[in-house]
């Protein structure tokens, strides 16, 4: 049975269109599987947590490493299916986006709702078996994609905490890493266990929080230009009725050097070693914007970033330096945290 609809296509005049239900494929869809790659943002707190707690490798170790990864996934596709069902209505006046299955189609909200509970659920329950901060931080992440989407506090459409608000999946997905890799002996066993304290140094969750800010106002940046017309980008996201391409630039300057400050904080106070990658750190933001720059960048959808294969192998060899950094000694290094001003 098909369903009518009246919507307003991109040049926002009124037209009849007659949408067919959703199938399984588009439920699928708004899943979002293809995003799933963001995950990779846990591998830094794993590999930091094994370098300070030399996380011995047993079955158990590894049961919690695709458990992880696997809970992580289906949290972060209930949040996509929000996204997705609730965004219909101003992804229509998106160029591209207006083509997305939640618009072209008729979703059943009580799918969609059980399709939310469902990956929430059993995202939850396997990150029961992990640990109890690893459950905590799903919860959390869960929470936040509740916050960006529904309404009242739907933060995606307030200016700045638009990006504030997703970009703090970055530190979240980073500690999610963390927990996996820190040994059982130290987890706390209660919620008032004073252990909970174990936790990524705030340097480097900030660091990463801003970071991803950057990565997000470059998007925003580059979704505002592509649109080309501010009443209709007003009409897709609330929130770009305030910004201006100036405005977005001054934020996406703001987070850069934010992210820069405290990641400069992390690698002197707890691995000196990793100040080698700095330059390469500051090569990466730069290249980044350059990308985002660009008329209809890929940065829109950064699971379009494989497009960029210079880029893309710019971020592998970046990676295999930072995991050698981190094994590799160099004593040398020291002179840097040896220096003091001298005062009259």
């Amino acid at each position: 049975m098909n369903h009518s609809s009246t919507i307003p296509n991109s040049e926002n005049t009124l037209e009849n269109v007659v949408l067919r239900p959703a199938g399984l494929k588009e439920y699928v869809t708004i899943a979002r599987p293809d995003h799933w790659f963001k995950n990779i943002f846990m591998l830094p707190g794993m590999l930091f947590a094994f370098l300070v707690y030399n996380t011995p490798l047993s079955f158990s170790f590894f049961f919690n490493l695709v458990a992880g990864v696997v809970a992580t996934c289906l949290i972060a596709s209930a949040n996509y299916v929000i996204n997705e069902y609730l965004d219909a209505e101003f992804d229509r006046f998106h160029p591209l986006k207006k083509n997305r299955s939640a618009v072209q189609t008729v979703l059943n909200p009580v799918y969609v709702g059980i399709q939310w509970f469902v990956l929430a659920g059993v995202g939850l329950t396997i990150s029961y078996f992990i640990n109890m901060p690893f459950l905590a931080l799903e919860a959390f992440l869960l929470f936040m994609g509740i916050m960006y989407n529904v309404r009242p506090f739907r933060t995606k459409e307030r200016v700045y905490l638009d990006v504030l608000s997703e970009s703090v999946n970055n530190p979240i997905r980073l500690a999610l890493g963390w927990f996996i890799f820190v040994p059982a002996a130290l987890l706390p066993q209660s919620f008032s266990d004073p252990s909970w304290m174990i936790i990524p140094p705030s340097s480097i969750i900030l660091a990463y929080w801003m970071g991803g800010a950057f990565l997000m106002a470059t998007k925003r940046f580059a979704e505002y230009r592509f649109i080309n017309n501010p009443e209709q980008a007003g009409l897709y996201r609330r929130s770009f009725k305030y910004y201006t391409e100036n405005s977005l630039l001054i934020s996406m300057f703001f987070y850069a050097l934010t992210s820069a400050f405290f990641l400069g904080i992390f690698l002197i106070k707890h691995r000196i070693e990793l100040i080698i990658s700095f330059p390469f750190f500051a090569l990466l933001f730069a290249w980044y914007l350059q990308i985002g720059l660009r008329k209809d960048s890929v940065v829109q959808g950064p699971e379009k970033l494989h497009r960029e294969k210079k880029f893309m192998a710019y971020v592998i060899a970046f990676v295999v330096l930072l995991m050698a950094l981190i094994y590799i000694d160099i004593p040398a290094l020291t002179w840097f945290l040896k220096q003091s001003f001298q005062y009259n």
